[in-house]
């Protein structure tokens, strides 16, 4: 079974092909996966893994992880583009998230005040009022719709919760306008004897109406980069994600392809 990929609460500097180069804080177990979806392409594999045994890390843990790795690359003359949350789950599930994110506006502050400080979510938490504060305090508020058709977006993501809609995470989303981006994974496989496709010209046209609706920054276009849990997936060529942030793009919508 393919499965977490962290396994600290500050894991790198990687290079994100988003984002540059980037320190993670990872707010899920290091030993398991804790997340509101149970997407078929998640690169830290199905829920099934189970959520470990070492729970989720306190504030002060993250607080004095991160004091320290940011305190250790400014003594050796480190370079970082970003701090992103993201990690082996769903950030904002955190009960202390916003929090732990004025902690680390002040760390950054403090040792890398250039830096962006960035959050990967899927947009299943922004009907709690802590969680949108915390979103609307970071640089880059980067917010997730697969697919603004609900079945096309249940295939894909699989949320645990069986009343969440596209229709209605469109609307929780729009509530953001400018002080989001919103990230759309591309894809056309299999899950369960289910085919999917976002790609098609009628999921194109629900997306640029979200899109639309929402009035992001920006709308981020990638498709799958590494081994994922479902293997019956394809992935979306450049050439092809191009084509469609051009229809996007014609609407007067921002689009970066990563």
């Amino acid at each position: 079974m393919q499965t977490v990929l962290f396994h600290s609460t500050i894991f790198g500097p990687i290079h994100s092909r988003r984002l540059g180069t980037s320190l993670g804080v990872n707010l899920s177990p290091v030993d398991g996966k804790i997340c509101s979806f149970d997407c078929v392409y998640c690169e830290a594999g199905f829920n099934a893994q189970g959520q470990g045994k070492s729970g989720l890390p306190s504030r002060s843990t993250v607080r004095e992880e991160l004091e320290h790795k940011l305190s250790d690359m400014k003594a050796h003359g480190g370079s970082l583009d970003v701090i992103t949350f993201s990690g082996n789950g769903e950030p904002t599930l955190h009960p202390d998230f916003e929090g732990i994110i004025d902690d680390t506006i002040s760390l950054r502050n403090r040792y890398f005040p250039d830096v962006k400080i960035s959050v990967l979510s899927n947009s299943t938490r922004l009907d709690r009022e802590g969680v949108c504060r915390g979103l609307r305090k970071v640089d880059n508020n980067i917010l997730k719709l697969d697919s603004a058709v609900t079945a096309t977006m249940r295939s894909m993501d699989c949320p645990n919760s069986p009343s969440f809609t596209s229709e209605g995470v469109i609307e929780q989303i729009a509530q953001f306008k400018e002080q989001c981006v919103v990230q759309t994974m591309m894809l056309r496989g299999e899950h369960n004897g289910v085919k999917i496709d976002n790609t098609t010209p009628q999921e194109v046209d629900a997306l640029i109406a979200a899109y639309k609706r929402i009035n992001p920054r920006e709308v981020m276009l990638y498709s799958i980069d590494r081994k994922t849990p479902e293997e019956r997936l394809e992935k979306v060529s450049r050439e092809e994600l191009e084509q469609i942030a051009d229809r996007i793009r014609a609407n007067g919508i921002k689009v970066d392809v990563a």
